[in-house]
């Protein structure tokens, strides 16, 4: 079994890749075109116990989750959580000089600051990287800006501003991020339908073919899934496109199915529950009268 690295801090890491001793022990912006990787390792699977905010160019390994085409043929964005499991995949026979930049953040640096619970609100940090942002050149440039004036700051000053600085500057970040997010989400169309599409199409699959009898309600993780993207770029992509996250999808399929059952069948409610992969047909009934302002007797009703 492949070995799987643990980096409990930010100077283990660049011991790892062969980089000088981080200037500090909290935060460190690497030039990525410095990061050696042990040269007898082809596939490499690690958890970090610390933030990382990749911006890279040329990058001749291949990140788990495989290549995609995309409208930029530029910089790639990606963030990385504290113990999100990563795996890399080395092409030694490409002989490729990547660029760019490694940001590195130890969650302690982020302690009694307005970051220190804000960031996890940030869904991009657990997209994966076939979600990751890819940016246009005056984006790019917007970035690399920002990070190179934070490592201007830990590394010429040590006063009593320095960490709200840095934080200034890494909420800015994170800003622009989330704007440029928004931009890809609507730029790629094509990409962006299709994943609906794909969206209604897994959602449609677990009423038609039985699965709600066999499995129950399904659950977002498991629509994402399906679609093999993760939940929080599911529900990013449906809240810009339909103003719903999954859940709500999910939830309204569920009530058009009982309102075609309760309208067209002599099934109890209790057994339209059933059908829907409800335990419980109290739990249905409450849904449904959320959902529509009425039980679903009253429902019924109508149609009688």
């Amino acid at each position: 079994m492949k070995q799987i690295f643990r980096f409990n801090s930010i100077s283990e890491f660049h011991a790892f890749c062969n980089l000088p001793n981080s200037e500090h022990p909290l935060i460190s912006l690497i030039d990525y075109s410095k990061v050696q990787y042990p040269a007898d390792e082809a596939e490499l699977k690690w958890i970090q116990n610390f933030y990382s905010i990749g911006l890279k160019r040329n990058v001749n390994a291949k990140f788990n989750y495989g290549q995609q085409q995309y409208d930029f043929d530029s910089a790639v964005l990606c963030f990385i959580s504290p113990l999100q499991f990563l795996k890399i995949e080395i092409n030694p026979n490409v002989k490729i000089e990547p660029t760019g930049f490694l940001l590195l953040i130890h969650p302690d640096f982020l302690w009694n600051t307005s970051l220190s619970k804000k960031i996890k609100s940030y869904d991009f940090f657990s997209y994966e990287v076939k979600e990751a942002l890819f940016l246009s050149d005056k984006e790019e440039k917007t970035i690399a800006d920002i990070l190179k004036n934070i490592q201007q700051e830990y590394q010429t000053n040590t006063d009593k501003y320095t960490q709200e600085l840095i934080i200034a500057q890494l909420e800015l970040l994170l800003i622009y991020s989330e704007r440029f997010y928004e931009r890809q989400f609507f730029t790629r169309k094509k990409s962006s339908h299709e994943l609906l599409d794909k969206f209604y199409e897994v959602l449609s699959q677990y009423f038609e073919n039985g699965k709600l009898l066999e499995n129950g309600i399904p659950s977002v993780k498991e629509v994402a899934e399906q679609m093999n993207i993760s939940p929080n770029y599911l529900g990013t992509l449906l809240r810009i496109h339909t103003q719903q996250n999954t859940q709500q999808h999910i939830q309204n399929k569920l009530i058009d199915y009982a309102k075609e059952r309760l309208s067209s069948t002599h099934l109890s409610v209790s057994e339209i529950a059933y059908e829907l992969g409800f335990e419980h047909p109290q739990s249905f009934s409450k849904l449904f009268k959320q959902k529509t302002n009425q039980s679903p007797l009253e429902f019924r009703k109508l149609f009688n």
